[in-house]
């Protein structure tokens, strides 16, 4: 081949090595540049386009991805041409280009992230997003659950306050493949809490002043959380005075002053008091509260027996139901005071060992009873309504605040009288004198029989010893008969005084409404006693026809005069209805 013809040749061979060379190097470019199917890429902003960013990931083609993908990461973030992010390449489109998502990017990155820090045991960062079933949802890069035990070491009353609050959180567990992730945010607070505690184990001394938040609130006190373990401030070191419920003094979150009254360093049980940062109002109360002297104070409490004021924080005394009024007896102290009001008292005694003042109300008005005994002197004649009747007598309506007792016994001289509604009914107007006035104890003592003469008064001269009189059997017991003079006036022929003869008992032998003949033998006006015997009739020998009898002018007529009058007379009747039944 001459030089000619090998001229086109070389430059054929030439021109085939170029199309070769340029083939391999425009593949070399497209393996270089052209991105793989679920991977993450680096993508550049090359331009904004309404909602929506265009990214160039070096493919052949950029693709767009909604501007809310980028704005959720970090709302206020202004995205700007030139910026870079990290892209997840989902897959190439039919019509040519690529599907990117930047979220899905962070969420491989996050997934990384939450598998290391569960392994190291650290901490992620999170926003609280909403409330979801059994707890809150919490976005750290992607959907976590936090359950309600997990979200403070105490129960949390406002959940939805925490909705847009930023926390460090722990790593429960978390499933990838079922995009399931479990935070705790309590297991970072009791880190912290175990911490401060053994800080305190060291610092912390009884009479020590600190200050801790008010955790909760129960009927009994309160628990305060001293900044590394709880402390308890019973309901009765809250305050020197009466408190009803704590609740009534401070809130749950509350932070206050206490005092440490007592730790147990091996159960770390802590007591507290807050009353005792001020010292005990009652040292005081003898010295400003001396009794006779006269207070205002405020009233916090009813009760059925009288009503509790309070003179000063922590100081309190009772006015009983009885020291309330003169006048009025009220059914219940909230009759006449309500809870909240001020009112003047008067202190009646102080017993400072027991914390104790009795205070009165009715000492500061006029007392009735300085001038019932010159206006209602003894003997003295008054009229007044029955007010109530009772088993034991009657009360009288004097005038206002003052009742007098007209007693059982004082009724009348010679009714025996069961119950006083037997005679007497309520509203009614009847006579008394007076008897007796207790002033110190209020008491006014009346009598209705004294309205009349006592007729035991006039049986001594009436039944001298030695008369002989004839009267109506009442009664037979076993140590005597009861014989009846006149209205009222009973004797007894006691069984020794019967016969002679020795008598165990006398019933079966004398009936009730016989009419005997006796001999009166001792009178005692006093003891409202007489004295009567059938022996001293036998000894005289006295019969039927004896002229001495003096018979009673009170006398029933339906008195029968027949049957024994003398024991012989007796003894004879007895022996006559022997025979008789004989006879039979």
């Amino acid at each position: 081949m001459t030089e000619n013809e090998t001229q086109p040749a070389m430059a054929a061979a030439d021109s085939n090595n170029d199309d070769i060379s340029f083939a391999e190097l425009f593949e070399q470019e497209d393996n270089n540049t052209v991105v793989n199917v679920g991977e993450v890429a680096i993508g550049t902003v090359v331009d904004l386009a309404g909602d929506a960013v265009l990214i160039d990931v070096g493919d052949k083609a950029e693709s767009y991805i909604l501007l809310s993908e980028f704005r959720h990461e970090d709302p206020d973030r202004e995205i700007k041409v030139g910026d870079q992010f990290e892209v997840f390449v989902e897959k190439r489109k039919e019509e040519g280009g690529l599907l990117l998502s930047r979220e899905k990017a962070i969420a491989i990155k996050v997934w990384e992230q939450i598998a290391k820090i569960q392994e190291e045991d650290g901490t992620i960062e999170g926003r609280i997003e909403s409330r979801v079933k059994g707890g809150m949802s919490v976005d750290i890069g992607v959907p976590a659950f936090l359950p309600y035990s997990q979200i403070d070491l105490r129960p949390v009353k406002d959940l939805d306050a925490l909705i847009g609050q930023r926390f460090e959180f722990k790593i429960l567990k978390f499933n990838r493949k079922r995009n399931n992730v479990v935070v705790s945010r309590r297991a970072i607070l009791e880190e912290q809490r175990a911490k401060l505690r053994e800080t305190m184990r060291s610092t912390l001394e009884e009479g020590q002043t600190i200050r801790g938040a008010i955790t909760n609130i129960t009927d009994y006190g309160l628990f305060i959380d001293l900044g590394g373990m709880d402390g308890l401030c019973h309901i009765t070191d809250l305050s020197w005075g009466r408190v009803s419920h704590p609740s009534k003094l401070y809130t749950v979150g509350e932070e206050i002053e206490v005092k440490i009254l007592k730790y147990d360093k091996d159960s770390d049980r802590v007591s507290l008091g807050v009353k005792q940062l001020k010292s005990d109002p009652w040292e005081q109360v003898p010295e400003e509260y001396p009794s006779g002297s006269k207070v205002t104070g405020k009233v916090v409490s009813i009760t059925d027996y009288g009503v509790f004021v309070e003179l000063e924080e922590g100081v309190e005394g009772l006015v009983h139901i009885s020291e309330m009024s003169w006048s009025k007896k009220p059914k219940h102290p909230s009759k006449l005071v309500s809870v909240g009001e001020e009112i003047e008292v008067q202190v009646l005694k102080v017993e400072a060992e027991t914390k104790r003042i009795s205070l009165g109300m009715k000492q500061l008005l006029p007392n009735p009873w300085d001038v019932v005994e010159e206006t209602y002197p003894i003997g003295a004649v008054i009229e007044g309504k029955i007010k109530n009747i009772t088993d034991f007598g009657i009360f009288i309506g004097i005038e206002e605040g003052i009742d007098g007792l007209i007693h059982v016994s004082d009724l009348s001289w010679t009714e025996r009288i069961k119950h006083p509604s037997e005679k007497y009914s309520k509203g009614e107007t009847i006579q008394a004198v007076v008897l007796k006035i207790d002033k110190e104890n209020e008491r006014f003592s009346l009598g209705v029989k004294q309205l009349e003469p006592d007729p035991w008064q006039a049986a001594a001269n009436n039944y001298p010893t030695g008369t002989l009189i004839e009267g109506v059997i009442t009664n037979v017991t076993d140590f005597g008969i009861f014989v009846q003079l006149e209205e009222g006036i009973e004797g007894l022929v006691h069984v020794s005084e019967i016969s002679k003869e020795k008598i165990k008992t006398p019933v079966g032998m004398f009936n009730v409404g016989d009419t005997m003949k006796t001999m009166v033998i001792n009178v005692s006006a006093d003891d409202r006693k007489i004295g009567l015997s059938l022996k001293a009739l036998e000894e005289d020998g006295e019969d039927d026809t004896t002229a001495q009898v003096k018979e009673t002018t009170s006398q029933p007529s339906s008195v029968q005069t027949s049957g024994p009058s003398t024991f012989g007379d007796l003894l004879k009747a007895v022996a006559n209805e022997g025979d008789e039944d004989k006879e039979d």
